[in-house]
């Protein structure tokens, strides 16, 4: 049996869809569904079994992927071993903000101690990369969450990451030495998208302190956001990392605002049976010296 039916058929049980799977692959649906139908045929059981306008893996199905992900892993693992110290690839799922402002100067410092490592991100909702760890889809994953949201996985706290409330400098709040609650009455929002977890913790004080608020505009873009702020076309809350050459450069500034609950940390995520290769481990100790 081919090894990428089992690749195939790890990407379906993580996506649990054959549509959304056939896109990460790059294949065409039909592609992947053969794959699947002739797994099936070879080992004479269900895999799937569709419920609503989803599908799930059967009892079978389970069992074939965790087998699935040991496979996979020693694969990786032996073609590491028998190509030349430092070789094979290192994947990271991490959100936007990480793969633009954070990760790129150690990314740059792990390929020069391992010139011929292939390093390959993937941008994704946190949710999801949670998710690709479990499965063992990525050898690790750094997010903005403040509490670890699957236990059977390693959680790794780096650093604390500083939220930061930006605005135009010519914006009416930057009148205010401090910004109350009540200054954010009916003020138009840039906001990232409903998924984002800086996004969901200020919403949720926004509510609990009563403020009516407007959004005008949703992004799922760092940059998007941060371009439309700089035109005036609202405020916005973001990662310090991701605003801060622009309000060096003072085409943005922070604005006077702190509340105990608009905060994250920054975690790293590793599946505690995960084969560490050399540069694998290397790089976790380089991420953990950010802190």
């Amino acid at each position: 049996m081919e090894l990428i039916y089992f690749q195939t058929f790890r990407e379906v049980a993580v996506r649990q869809s054959f549509t959304r799977a056939a896109e990460e692959l790059g294949y065409a649906q039909s592609s992947v569904t053969m794959q699947i139908q002739k797994l099936e045929k070879a080992y004479s059981v269900k895999l799937f079994e569709r419920y609503g306008r989803g599908l799930r893996l059967t009892s079978a199905g389970d069992e074939l992927l965790k087998i699935t992900i040991q496979m996979l892993d020693l694969y990786q693992q032996s073609k590491e071993k028998l190509t030349k110290q430092g070789g094979g690839t290192l994947s990271i799922g991490t959100i936007d903000s990480l793969a633009s402002y954070f990760l790129p100067p150690w990314i740059q410092q792990i390929r020069h101690q391992y010139p011929d490592l292939a390093i390959r991100l993937q941008p994704d909702r946190e949710a999801l990369i949670v998710n690709k760890v479990r499965e063992g889809e990525i050898d690790m994953g750094l997010i903005l969450q403040n509490k670890p949201s699957d236990p059977t996985l390693s959680w790794m706290h780096l650093r604390e990451e500083p939220l930061v409330l930006i605005a135009n400098p010519n914006h009416s709040l930057t009148i205010h030495d401090q910004i109350e609650f009540e200054h954010l009455n009916g003020v138009e929002w840039i906001m990232a998208e409903d998924s984002c977890n800086y996004r969901i913790m200020l919403e949720k004080v926004l509510r609990a302190e009563g403020v009516s608020y407007h959004i005008g505009l949703e992004l799922g873009n760092p940059e998007a956001i941060k371009r439309c702020v700089r035109v005036g076309s609202g405020i916005s809350l973001l990662p310090r990392m991701a605003a801060e050459d622009e309000i060096q450069r003072g085409e943005l500034v922070v604005l006077p605002f702190a509340h105990p609950d608009i905060r994250l940390d920054l975690q790293m995520i590793i599946h505690p049976k995960k084969w560490m290769s050399h540069s694998l481990l290397d790089f976790i100790e380089m991420l953990k010296s950010s802190s």
